[in-house]
């Protein structure tokens, strides 16, 4: 089944992780792909200790889109090309595939929308899959058996509080 988590509030991530974290702790297998991040969030490193659950490499740092020169795009391109492709294959029948900011890789020309689509066609049976991130194509929307959008009523950013570790990251 197809879990999308998508709008501008927070924990879309975090609601992904959870349901990986769901599974691992039912024997079941789970794979994280990460679009558009660096390793050091809360999440991942936590994630790290949990068996069942593989994480897949991410770059230390990731730059955010509009700082990127043309090699750099390029560069972030092609990851997330492999990164969808890699995940994908390996995946297990009734494992949890989590596609963590895919849909803004997908928005940003990053990944195109064919790769992803590709890569969900040809998933073994039983999978669950969670695509989080803003704005899903119209195509993933309608494959889609969950939708859950989250939206930001109250930030603290609003206030001129800065993204706090181990709350925001």
């Amino acid at each position: 089944m197809l879990h999308i988590y998508h709008g501008p509030g927070k924990g879309k991530t975090t609601a992904a992780f959870g349901l990986a974290l769901r599974a691992a702790g039912r024997g079941r297998r789970g794979v994280i792909a990460q679009f558009l991040k660096g390793e050091d969030s809360g999440e991942r490193r936590s994630m790290e200790f949990v068996p069942h659950v593989l994480l897949l490499p991410l770059p230390e740092r990731v730059k955010f889109s509009f700082q990127m020169d043309v090699v750099e795009r390029a560069e972030c391109m092609e990851r997330s090309v492999r990164l969808v492709r890699d995940a994908a294959l390996l995946m297990e029948r009734d494992g949890v595939l989590v596609l963590d900011e895919v849909l803004d890789a997908v928005n940003l020309d990053f990944l195109p929308l064919e790769e992803l689509l590709e890569a969900l066609d040809h998933l073994p049976e039983g999978c669950e899959v969670v695509l989080t991130g803003r704005n899903p194509a119209a195509e993933l929307l309608e494959k889609a058996d969950y939708i859950t959008y989250m939206d930001a009523v109250r930030h603290p950013y609003e206030k001129g509080v800065a993204a706090r570790e181990g709350i925001e990251y």
